[in-house]
C-alpha cells in the first residue's frame, strides 16, 4: 500500500487528492489546485479577435477549435502545442514533488462560492502539470470536467488503512478497542458496550456480528452514491459511449449528441474493463515479480563482488610484494658492487698514499741531506760526494715524473645502472583479461613503399593485412639505438605512420612493430633494416636561398597522409608535421627473417651537379666515399621561444622582445662534419646576438652561452651584411666560427661530444637568415684529410 501513496497525492500541491477532477488527457488535479494554475489568455489576442481581424490560422485558432471539439464526436478533448500567449510572460514554478506549473497570470476575483461554482474569466486556459498538454475552458468552467469519485474512495480506504486500531463508537469516555461490528447497525462495539446496547436477544439476535476488520471490508464494499452527468447534474450515469469513451445518461442520448456513436449499457462496460484491468495487471504482476527476483540476483552480485574484491586485493597485494622483494635483493646486490667498486678504489688510492708518502719522504730526506752538504766549506770534500748526490737527485725526480703524481684511481664510479626498461615494464604492468573474449590482432605490415629517411630522420609506415578480421586498437613502433642495442617503444598510438626525428646520421637502425588490442599484442613485424641518409651528393658550394633545388626521388609518402612525427628517439614529445618533400632513394632487399632498406645519395638540381642513379653503369657511378655529407635544415618553431618571429619557410627569424631568445634548428648532430651559415640581415642599436650549438634543453629566455648547454660566439666583428660560418667537427670533437669567410682563432671549443642542434640568440634589434646544404670550406677539408 505504501507505494501507492505517489498515485494519490495531487501533482501540484503534494498532497492527498481533494475533490480530484479528471483531466482529457486523463490525469487528475484537485479541483482547487486547478482553479489556482488557470492563465487568462489576453483578450487582444483571444480566437475571436483574430478572426475579426482577418488574421490567419495560428495557434490560438487551434486552441479554439480545441475548445470547439472539447468532449465533442469525434474529438478527445485536448490540444497539444509548445506555449500559449501568456506563458512566456509568466513565471514557472515547481510544486512539491517537482512538477512545473503556471501561476495565474492574475490574482482570482474574490468569491464566497465553493472553486466549482465560482466563475472563470473569459478564455482562461489550464495545462496540465504532467503531461503540459493546454486547452481552453468553455463557458462551464471547471464544472465541465467529471470528477474522479473512483480515486476519491481509494484514498478514503488507504487513509482508513493507515489509521489506528478501531474504536468503539458508543464507549462515553476514552473509547475502548473494538471487538465486534454489526453489519445490520453498522456500528462498532466493544464488549462491555455490545452486552449493554447489543444483546443477542430480540430482534437484534438475528443481526450479524463479525470482527472489526472484516466490517471495515464490508463498509468499503456498501454501494457509494452514484455518479451523476457532468451536463445533466440531476441525471445518473446509466450509459457508456464507446466512442467516446466516457459515461453518459439518458437525457444525453435523447438530446442526439452521440446519436451515431457505439452505447452499450454502463454495467456490461464496467465489468468489461475491469476483467480487462485484471488481465493487464497479470502481466504487469509479472514483469514485478521478474524485477524482484532481478534485485535478489543484483543483491547476490553485490555480495559476491565484494568477496571476489577482497580476494582479489590480496593476491594482487601478494604479487606485488613479491615484485618489491625481487627488487630489493637486486637492490642488496648491487649495493654490495658498489662497495666493492668503493672498497677497490679506496685500496688502490690509499696504496698509492702510502707509496707516495714514503716516498715523498725519502726526497724530503735527500733534499734536506743535499741542503746541509751545500753549507760545507770544504771544496774537496764536497767534491768527492756531489756527482753521486746530483745522479740521485736527478734520479729521483724522474721518478716523480713517470706518472707518480697522477692518481691510479678516478673518484667517479664507473658503474651507470640503466633503469629505463624496467620502469617501462613497470608503467605498462597491467591486468590482462582474464578469459579472451576475441584473438589478438594479426600482425601489422610495413609498407615499404612509404618508408623513407631525410637527413637524420626516418619514416615509417605500416598496415594491417588485408584479410584481417581482428581490429587494432593501435601500434607500439620499435626501434634500436643505432648500434644494434636494444629495442625501445619510440610511438605508442593509432596513426600508421611515424616519422622520428634526432637520428644519428650515416648510423644504421632497427625498427619494427606490433599491433594490440584489449586482448594482447600481436606477434612483431619483420624486422626493417635502415640507414639514415648521408645528405646531399655536391661538388661545389651552391648559391643561398634560391638556386638549390631538391629532386624528389622514388617512394614519395603521399602528401595527404601526414606522419605523426617523434621528435627525438625516445623522446615523449609527440606533433603533427608534414614530412620533408625531399626523400632518399632505397633499395630494398628481403630475406626470410629481414628485410633491408638502403638509402643513397639524393642527387641536386643545380649547375654542375650530373650524378648517375642507380640504372647507370657502375662505372659511372660517383665514390660517394669522396663526397662530403651536407645537411638541409631549418628553424624549429616548435622548440623555439614564444618570442621568436618567423619567416621565409623558417629560414628566417627575428625577435618581438628587447631580451635575448634562443631558437634552435631542427636537426641534431652527433657524427660527421656539419658546416651552416647565417647571414645578419638587420643589426640595430648594439645588440647582441650569438650563433652557436646547443643541446636540446637549453635555456631559451638568455643569451646563448650563459649555460653549461650551449656553445657560441658573441659579436666579434659582427655588422649588418655580415655572414657567420658555423663548423661542427663531431669526429674531432672541435667548434669553429668564421665571420666572412675568415676563420676566428684557433678552434673555439674541443672536447665536443654528444647530440647538438644548431643555435642562435637574439633580441628583436636583430634579423638572421640561415643557409643550410653547405659543403665544408676547401682549406678545412684539405686540413682534415692530411690530418
Amino acid at each position: 500500500m505504501e507505494e501507492m501513496e505517489e498515485e494519490l497525492k495531487c501533482p501540484v500541491c503534494g498532497s492527498f487528492y481533494r475533490e480530484p477532477i479528471i483531466l482529457p488527457c486523463s490525469h487528475n488535479i484537485c479541483q482547487a489546485c486547478a482553479r489556482n494554475i488557470l492563465v487568462q489568455t489576453p483578450e487582444s489576442e483571444s480566437p475571436q479577435s483574430r478572426r475579426a481581424s482577418g488574421s490567419g490560422v495560428s495557434d490560438y485558432d487551434y486552441l479554439d477549435l480545441d475548445k470547439m471539439s472539447l468532449y465533442s464526436e469525434a474529438d478527445s478533448g485536448y490540444g497539444s502545442y509548445g506555449g500559449f500567449a501568456s506563458a512566456p510572460t509568466t513565471p514557472c514554478q515547481k510544486s512539491p514533488n517537482g512538477v512545473r506549473v503556471f501561476p495565474p497570470a492574475m490574482p482570482p476575483p474574490p468569491t464566497h462560492l465553493s472553486p466549482a461554482l465560482a466563475p472563470v474569466p473569459r478564455n482562461s486556459c489550464i495545462t496540465c502539470p504532467q503531461c503540459h498538454r493546454s486547452l481552453i475552458l468553455d463557458d462551464r468552467g471547471l464544472r465541465g470536467f467529471p470528477k474522479n469519485r473512483v480515486l476519491e474512495g481509494v484514498i478514503d480506504r488507504y487513509q482508513q488503512s493507515k489509521a489506528a486500531a478501531l474504536k468503539c463508537q458508543l464507549c462515553e469516555k476514552a473509547p475502548k478497542e473494538a471487538t465486534v461490528m454489526c453489519e445490520q447497525c453498522d456500528v462498532f462495539y466493544c464488549d462491555p458496550c455490545r452486552l449493554r446496547c447489543h444483546p443477542p436477544r430480540g430482534p437484534l439476535a438475528k443481526h450479524r456480528l463479525v470482527p472489526p476488520a472484516q466490517g471495515r471490508v464490508s463498509r468499503r464494499l456498501s454501494p457509494r452514491k452514484v455518479s451523476t452527468c457532468t451536463d445533466h447534474e440531476l441525471e445518473n450515469h446509466s450509459m457508456y459511449c464507446v466512442q467516446c469513451k466516457m459515461p453518459v445518461c439518458y437525457q444525453c442520448l435523447e438530446e442526439g449528441k452521440h446519436s451515431s456513436h457505439e452505447v452499450k449499457a454502463l454495467g456490461a462496460m464496467w465489468k468489461l474493463h475491469k476483467s480487462q484491468l485484471s488481465q493487464a495487471l497479470n502481466g504487469l504482476s509479472d514483469r514485478a515479480k521478474e524485477a524482484k527476483e532481478f534485485l535478489v540476483q543484483l543483491r547476490n552480485m553485490v555480495q559476491q563482488i565484494q568477496e571476489n574484491s577482497v580476494e582479489f586485493e590480496a593476491c594482487l597485494v601478494a604479487q606485488c610484494d613479491a615484485l618489491i622483494d625481487a627488487l630489493n635483493r637486486r637492490k642488496a646486490q648491487l649495493l654490495a658492487r658498489v662497495n666493492k667498486e668503493h672498497e677497490h678504489k679506496l685500496k688502490v688510492v690509499r696504496d698509492q698514499i702510502s707509496h707516495c708518502t714514503v716516498k715523498l719522504r725519502q726526497t724530503t730526506g735527500l733534499m734536506e741531506y743535499c741542503l746541509e752538504v751545500i753549507k760545507e766549506n770544504d771544496p774537496s770534500g764536497f767534491l768527492q760526494i756531489s756527482d753521486a748526490l746530483i745522479r740521485r737527485v736527478h734520479l729521483t725526480e724522474d721518478q716523480w715524473g713517470k706518472g707518480t703524481l697522477t692518481p691510479r684511481m678516478t673518484t667517479d664510479f664507473d658503474l651507470s645502472l640503466d633503469n629505463s626498461p624496467l620502469l617501462q615494464s613497470i608503467h605498462q604492468l597491467d591486468f590482462v583479461q582474464m578469459k579472451a573474449s576475441s584473438p589478438v590482432p594479426a600482425t601489422p605490415i610495413l609498407q615499404l613503399e612509404e618508408c623513407c629517411t631525410h637527413n637524420n630522420s626516418a619514416t615509417l609506415s605500416w598496415k594491417q593485412p588485408p584479410l584481417s578480421a581482428v581490429p587494432a586498437e593501435g601500434y607500439i613502433l620499435e626501434l634500436d639505438d643505432g648500434n644494434g642495442g636494444q629495442f625501445r617503444e619510440v610511438y605508442v598510438g593509432k596513426e600508421t605512420m611515424c616519422t622520428v626525428d634526432g637520428l644519428h646520421f650515416n648510423s644504421t637502425y632497427n625498427a619494427r612493430v606490433k599491433a594490440f588490442n584489449k586482448t594482447g599484442v600481436s606477434q612483431y613485424s619483420k624486422t626493417l633494416v635502415l640507414q639514415t641518409s648521408e645528405g646531399k651528393a655536391l661538388q661545389h658550394k651552391p648559391k643561398r636561398n634560391t638556386d638549390s633545388e631538391e629532386q624528389t626521388l622514388p617512394f614519395p609518402v603521399p602528401s595527404e597522409r601526414l606522419p605523426l612525427r617523434r621528435m627525438s628517439p625516445f623522446s615523449s614529445t609527440l606533433n603533427l608535421q608534414p614530412s620533408f618533400p625531399g626523400r632518399s632513394y632505397f633499395d630494398f632487399r628481403s630475406s626470410p627473417h629481414q628485410l633491408s632498406l638502403h638509402s643513397s645519395l639524393q642527387s641536386l638540381n643545380a649547375p654542375g651537379c650530373n650524378f648517375e642513379t642507380h640504372s647507370a653503369p657502375s662505372s659511372q657511378l660517383v665514390d660517394i666515399k669522396k663526397l662530403l655529407a651536407v645537411a638541409w635544415f631549418a628553424f624549429d618553431p616548435g622548440s623555439a621561444h614564444s618570442d621568436i618571429i618567423f619567416s621565409n619557410d623558417n629560414l628566417t627569424v627575428t625577435c618581438s622582445s628587447y631580451d635575448d631568445r634562443v631558437v634552435l634548428g631542427k636537426t641534431g648532430f652527433s657524427k660527421g662534419v656539419h658546416y651552416w651559415e647565417l647571414t645578419v640581415d638587420r643589426y640595430d642599436n648594439h645588440p647582441d646576438p650569438a650563433f652557436g650549438v646547443a643541446r636540446m634543453d637549453v635555456m631559451k629566455d638568455v643569451m646563448l652561452g650563459k649555460d653549461d648547454k650551449a656553445w657560441a660566439i658573441t659579436e666579434g666583428g659582427i655588422t649588418k651584411g655580415a655572414t657567420i660560418g658555423v663548423l661542427l667537427d663531431l669526429n674531432r670533437k672541435t667548434l669553429t666560427f668564421f665571420i666572412n669567410d675568415e676563420q676566428q682563432g684557433p678552434i673555439a671549443f674541443e672536447n665536443v661530444e654528444g647530440l647538438f642542434f644548431p643555435a642562435v640568440s637574439l633580441n628583436r634589434n636583430v634579423q638572421v637568415t640561415l643557409h643550410t646544404g653547405l659543403p665544408v670550406p676547401d682549406f678545412y677539408s684539405s686540413r682534415a684529410s692530411i690530418a
